[in-house]
């Protein structure tokens, strides 16, 4: 019999662990696997890592990892692959914005029709703010022009991956994760399943636009080098035209006299590119900054607790 792990990331989510653990236990009785539960509590601040204890000891399937501290959702990912024990992983959110009613469809599409990776999204963007949709537009819109890893629209981190793919993932040991990019970067044969945007069942999402312009960023400069080349470009741009200004500069004043002038111009020229030189400075700052912290080679993450579920899945293994 297969054996399935879920891994569900968990940030302040007291409010609703125990919807989500229900919705599951309802769908996998209709599924014939074996499944276990990895919560990880990414150093929630509320009760949430009492809740998912008293679950532990009352279902032999959970497993519950807590960080010593908030690491950041991709690092709580990382863990929960890293102590993943099934042929499969899937991939949730506990605020159900990820909707289990399409778990079936998942289990189906990698058990029966062997698809080593199936994966949801969003074909919606109903109950979020217009501002910040318009901006996850022109987010996928940029990346996709500028990277060769191409990002559908809509697609989020709830998938099924088999166990080759897992193992694939976690062969790439970069520090700074942008996991929607090393999933579609590591390929394999995919199916997609579309789904209608929901919102949260209980509490406030931790992401703000502060740390989705970082992710944006992270994404952005994990995939691809075209920054930096537009910096080498217009600063080529600029060498060129200062040098034919001060051509014609020169050309002006031995053939007409012509006093230089024009302390206002001059004073903005310097302005101008005195805040490019910033500007590029920290294209090149970004790069190095993550440079810099893949050398330490520090660790994603420190375990603080750690209980492993119950569910002797060794009996099973062909």
């Amino acid at each position: 019999m297969k054996f399935i792990s879920f891994i569900v990331p968990c940030y302040n989510e007291e409010q609703t662990i125990n919807i989500f653990y229900k919705q599951i236990l309802e769908v996998m009785q209709r599924i014939d696997v074996l499944y276990e539960i990895v919560f990880i509590n990414d150093g929630s601040k509320d009760s949430t890592a009492e809740i998912i204890r008293r679950l532990c000891k009352e279902d032999p399937s959970i497993s519950f990892i807590s960080l010593s501290r908030n690491f950041g959702k991709e690092s709580a990912m990382f863990a929960g692959l890293e102590h993943a024990k099934g042929d499969a992983v899937i991939i949730i959110d506990a605020d159900l914005q990820h909707p289990p009613a399409l778990i079936p469809q998942l289990v189906d599409g990698w058990q029966n029709e062997k698809y080593d990776v199936v994966y949801a999204r969003r074909i919606n963007r109903e109950g979020e703010p217009i501002l910040r949709s318009w901006f996850s537009k022109k987010f996928y819109s940029i990346i996709n022009k500028i990277s060769d890893v191409k990002l559908v629209d809509g697609v989020v981190d709830y998938r099924i991956m088999d166990r080759k793919v897992v193992d694939s993932i976690l062969g790439l040991r970069e520090r700074h994760r942008f996991s929607k990019g090393l999933f579609e970067w590591a390929g394999f044969h995919s199916k997609c399943i579309e789904y209608k945007n929901v919102e949260r069942a209980a509490g406030n999402s931790s992401w703000s636009f502060n740390k989705l312009f970082h992710y944006a960023i992270e994404g952005i400069v994990s995939f691809t080098i075209v920054p930096l080349r537009i910096a080498t470009f217009v600063g080529i741009l600029t060498a060129l035209a200062a040098f034919i200004y001060m051509g014609i500069t020169i050309i002006q004043t031995l053939l007409f006299g012509n006093s230089v002038s024009g302390y206002t111009s001059t004073i903005s020229l310097i302005l101008f590119f005195g805040g490019m030189h910033c500007i590029f400075l920290g294209i090149i700052g970004e790069y190095l900054g993550r440079i810099f912290n893949e050398v330490k080679h520090r660790p994603h993450y420190f375990i603080r607790e750690h209980i492993e579920s119950r569910v002797r899945t060794f009996e099973f293994k062909k």
